[in-house]
């Protein structure tokens, strides 16, 4: 992603980020406390993401990199584009641009800075009785369906199961939906659009 260059930039001796107490980049998510969240993120990446948030100790915090994380930027109407890592894990701060310059990547660890001085340990989520929260990974089927819709499909899937149990063991069957008309006539245009520019005999 163009904001990692951005991001070496930042680190590297013109800007030297370790003036913060922040140059060292840890291999494993169990000794970090940030995650910075940059590049376009798919729709398969959103499970791998959320694993190594979990496995971040507390206090953990994220900071969202650039368009593309915050909201899909000019990838956004892709099919396996999610629009926003905030849908999935919590963000503590958002650098705007595309890609952000190395000062307003800093200036948005300064405002993180801020932002742990002014917490009050009796007040957060990490430092209260029990568990920390987990956040649930999203479960990608083979068609990488929209990890929003899994409420929706869990309950599909909870309805039938209930239905099927209580019908007795049955045999499951699919019978494809008729194409309408209007969608076959739809399709052939669409498909003899695409033999006139593709498939002309050469002269």
């Amino acid at each position: 992603a163009c904001c990692a260059i951005e991001m070496i930039a930042t680190a590297a001796s013109r800007y030297d980020l370790a003036r913060f107490g922040m140059e060292v980049m840890r291999p494993s998510p169990r000794q970090s406390d940030l995650m910075i969240v940059s590049g376009t993120v798919t729709k398969k990446m959103v499970p791998a993401i959320v694993r190594i948030y979990n496995q971040m100790a507390e206090p953990r915090y994220v900071l969202s990199m650039g368009a593309c994380a915050t909201g899909g930027g000019p990838f956004k109407e892709g099919y396996n584009v999610v629009s926003g890592i905030d849908k999935y894990i919590p963000v503590d701060v958002y650098v705007p641009g595309c890609p952000p310059t190395p000062e307003a990547l800093i200036y948005g660890l300064l405002k993180l800075h801020r932002k742990v001085e002014t917490q009050s340990i009796a007040k957060v989520s990490w430092y209260q009785k029990g568990a920390s929260e987990f956040v649930p990974v999203p479960v990608l089927g083979p068609d990488i369906f929209d990890p929003r819709q899994i409420q929706m499909i869990r309950e599909h899937t909870l309805g039938d199961a209930a239905k099927q149990s209580a019908s007795g063991p049955a045999a499951v069957s699919f019978t494809p939906e008729p194409m309408s008309d209007e969608l076959k006539s739809t399709l052939e245009a669409a498909r003899q659009r695409y033999l006139a520019q593709h498939m002309k005999q050469p002269a």
